[in-house]
């Protein structure tokens, strides 16, 4: 039986408007015990911004968190998975671009995440992936 992603993701996503400071982005991350935000223009998702992207994009670079913003270093060329969706289709996605995390959309509008940890718990549960995904954050 094939899963799908509704299953999978973690629903509602932190999402923020692209005019968002990189800072703001970072307490939302501290705050959710979460590794991304997705970025939003217009009520749709235009892009993600990462952890990573804040360390080496703005703080790497000697930029002022308080000042940029994550419409200037998110990114943007975004793959996108449906709820209907497989969990195949999230995996060879994930291989294909490699990348870690995939937004949901149902119509444009985000609705969920899914990890690469997300995918290890369920296929993979006794992985070492799996249990490091599935422990709590050390926030």
């Amino acid at each position: 039986m094939t899963t799908t992603i509704s299953e999978l993701m973690a629903s509602s996503p932190v999402c923020l408007p692209a005019r968002s400071t990189a800072s703001e982005a970072a307490a939302a991350m501290r705050d959710g015990a979460i590794g991304a935000v997705l970025v939003q223009e217009g009520g749709r998702v235009s892009g993600i911004v990462t952890d990573r992207d804040i360390t080496v994009r703005v703080v790497a670079e000697g930029r002022s968190p308080t000042r940029v913003t994550i419409g200037e270093i998110c990114s943007r060329d975004l793959a996108t998975l449906s709820p209907t969706d497989s969990s195949d289709v999230a995996v060879e996605l994930m291989a294909i671009w490699s990348l870690r995390r995939l937004p949901v959309v149902d119509g444009g509008s985000p609705v969920g995440v899914v990890s690469l940890g997300d995918l290890a718990i369920h296929g993979e549960p006794e992985s070492v992936l799996a249990s490091i995904s599935g422990a709590p954050p050390n926030v």
